[in-house]
């Protein structure tokens, strides 16, 4: 990822965070822009840290399963 110096306004944040069968969500692409990772050290620091974060904090979607959501 190309460093940047540029900040993200929080409307520029509101508009990356989806609605989901009633649950706000962001993907993971979208954290690890926010936070300056890639998406893949981002997945794997989660994954390492998992007891870190709640149940529901992250979650993967299938592509069948993503076809059922819409």
């Amino acid at each position: 990822m190309a460093e940047t110096t540029e900040l993200m306004t929080a409307n520029n944040i509101c508009n990356r965070v989806y609605i989901i069968r009633g649950q706000q969500v962001m993907l993971d692409y979208d954290l690890a822009e926010l936070y300056g990772y890639e998406v893949k050290a981002l997945n794997q620091q989660v994954k390492r840290n998992i007891d870190r974060f709640p149940e529901d904090f992250m979650f993967q979607l299938k592509k069948k399963k993503y076809w059922k959501i819409f």
